[in-house]
């Protein structure tokens, strides 16, 4: 459909003498106005080049003004159709408003600025119309924007902004959940705690660019190794740890296990100047209900596990067993 300004107009009858007065009418108004002598004619133009606004005759050979407005309201119900009509088919014109008619002209036309004033007001509903499109359209824009805007804020909110993975505060949200859904339905999940060995001496022998990439590298190896219900979080420094709903104590120290073995054998860049020779983690492993009923108490066993496993010589794991 085209613009507003200088609208299209579409004049339907098999009068020539009208159409003709109609063309030269609004044509001085700066209206773009097409004739068809039938509704068929006149349906075939539309549908190549909808009209804003189109004048019919209600009564004409073949399709009648009240066919051709059903079938412009249905294919674009924003089309103004204004019926034109005689005195004595008034009864028909109402039909057409009850159609989707815009209004009526009677004719022969008394006041042609009563014609023109008519056509002035269909277009500006058009007008109105279409303003209304491009503002919702625009609201819609900006909702998603926002909600865009918020779910980007929500993630950073989130995440460790050097792994990507999820952040301390997010943990001690997510284990509060974690520990009601477990009591609630009865259910058993593991904590592990992991620990990446003499990561300071690395830092200082290789640089923070390289630990960084580290830190970065193992949080990978984390996430791939986690099924879908499991999270990874950097707890902090190099340390990280990983919540793993509906696992057992041996399952948890099993994961822990491989992980260790994975990171202990990976080609991480100048690992042979550490202290053990290779880059390691320690690991502490923790079972809900057994080793704790809060997140307190939970996170408390998990990292006491850890702190036995570095002091009994790094590069492994233990788990919890009330010491």
């Amino acid at each position: 459909m085209t613009e507003i300004n200088g609208a299209r107009i579409l004049v339907v009858d098999d009068e020539e003498t009208l159409c003709s007065l109609l063309r030269e009418v609004l044509s001085e108004e700066g209206y773009q106005v097409d004739i068809a002598t039938t509704g068929e004619e006149a349906l075939s133009l539309f549908n190549k080049d909808p009209y804003p606004l189109v004048i019919a005759d209600i009564r004409m050979s073949g399709m009648s003004g009240l066919e051709l407005l059903r079938d412009i309201k249905e294919r674009y119900l924003d089309t103004q159709v204004i019926i034109m009509t005689s005195h004595a088919s008034l009864e028909t014109s109402v039909k057409a408003l009850r159609a989707g008619a815009y209004d009526y002209l009677i004719k022969p036309f008394d006041d042609l600025d009563l014609v023109t004033l008519l056509v002035n007001q269909a277009l500006d509903k058009v007008r109105l119309i279409v303003e209304n499109s491009v503002l919702i359209e625009k609201l819609q824009i900006n909702n998603e924007e926002l909600e865009e805007a918020n779910n980007t804020l929500h993630e950073l909110s989130i995440r460790d902004g050097l792994t990507g993975l999820l952040n301390r505060r997010h943990f001690q949200q997510n284990l509060s959940a974690e520990v009601k859904r477990s009591m609630r339905h009865g259910d058993t999940f593991s904590l592990i705690f992991i620990d990446v060995d003499n990561f300071k001496i690395y830092n200082d022998t290789n640089g923070h660019v390289a630990g960084d990439q580290i830190l970065i590298d193992i949080g990978t190896m984390l996430k791939e190794r986690l099924r879908n219900d499991d999270k990874a979080y950097r707890y902090g420094g190099e340390e990280f740890v990983l919540v793993l709903p509906d696992t057992s104590e041996e399952g948890a120290a099993i994961l822990a296990e491989d992980i260790r073995k994975q990171i202990e054998s990976h080609p991480f860049p100048n690992k042979e100047n550490q202290p053990l020779k290779k880059l390691t983690i320690s690991a502490g492993v923790a079972t809900f209900p057994k080793d704790g009923k809060t997140d307190r108490e939970i996170i408390h066993s998990a990292d006491t596990a850890l702190y036995i496993a570095k002091e009994n010589g790094r590069n492994m794991i233990h788990i919890y067993t009330g010491e």
